[in-house]
């Protein structure tokens, strides 16, 4: 199995890996009990699957009128044209005049964000880095560190998800209670064989970090140290909720992901982009400036 590279270098996680694993623990019975109503965990949006998007509206051309054209100066760089025109000036728009306040209006604008905000529940970030363990005799393994918002540390944990197809398959999600996540993830993969191999290679052992045993069938997750608090286990827990009750779609969509990568790089192997030639225009302001008596220059 081929080793991928992925936008966290495996180094990401290297101090976390060197930490005892000693401290394995499962889910707390605390998230059971939880006083929060719970509700059922459910992805926002659709699951990119390498559908190209449908493509831009062409943008409207600006064109300038040959006699509108004051100076013009061409450039070679990096096999492409770079002009320079000096052009006469456009007429442009007066910036909006700035609004009065009042406070009539003040109360006015605090009650309509307020109205905003009731309609349009806070999304929160979920700040997440993962590397996939492969080996040729067991499925995938994840180790994730998870950033809560607010500054409150990391916590670590162990997965039996296969988070790549978490990564680019779930950008946003509801959890059980209700809180929406927009998932900011960068993830890694290493191929535990083949890096053995090549570790060997040079004469040296590749350390395989403490992996814990998970039971089969649907995907868990240990914490590595400490409980979290109960709002950061919702979401981890509804992410692997997500997991297991969209495996299918997730793993579809995945493939479908990396068919367009692979057909996206061979088509540009084949057609490599050419530099373009570009054109820029300016025109002079003539704008007074202070001296530094405090007067105008004119």
């Amino acid at each position: 199995m081929k080793l991928i590279p992925r936008i966290i270098p495996v180094l990401f996680f290297a101090a976390t890996l060197a930490h005892s694993q000693d401290a394995v623990s499962t889910v707390p019975p605390k998230y059971a009990a939880s006083p929060v109503p719970l509700t059922t965990a459910r992805i926002l949006g659709a699951i990119p699957d390498g559908t190209p998007p449908p493509p831009a509206p062409p943008k409207p051309e600006f064109h300038i009128a040959s006699r509108d054209i004051l100076d013009t100066a061409t450039h070679e760089q990096g096999g492409r044209k770079i002009t320079i025109r000096q052009i006469k000036p456009i007429n442009l728009p007066p910036p909006p005049a700035p609004m009065e306040s009042s406070a009539g209006a003040d109360e006015a604008y605090r009650a309509r964000l307020a109205d905003y905000r009731a309609a349009h529940p806070r999304v929160g970030l979920l700040f997440l880095g993962a590397t996939v363990f492969l080996a040729k005799d067991s499925p995938p393994r994840t180790l994730v560190q998870y950033w809560p918002e607010g500054n409150r540390g990391s916590i670590t944990f162990w997965s039996s998800a296969d988070f790549a197809l978490i990564a680019g398959g779930i950008q946003s999600f509801a959890d059980t209670s209700g809180n929406t996540h927009s998932i900011f993830m960068g993830w890694g993969c290493v191929d535990i064989d083949r890096m053995a191999e090549r570790m060997a290679a040079h004469g040296r052992a590749y350390v395989v970090p403490a992996i814990p045993k998970f039971p089969e069938g649907k995907a868990t997750f240990k914490i590595d140290g400490e409980s979290p608090a109960a709002e950061d286990l919702v979401a981890i827990q509804s992410l692997h909720d997500l997991y297991n009750t969209e495996y299918t779609r997730l793993k579809t969509a995945y493939a479908g992901r990396e068919k367009a990568r692979i057909e996206h790089e061979a088509y540009l192997k084949a057609n490599p982009p050419q530099p373009k030639d570009i054109t820029l225009n300016y025109w002079r302001v003539e704008k007074s400036a202070s001296t530094e008596k405090g007067g105008a220059a004119r």
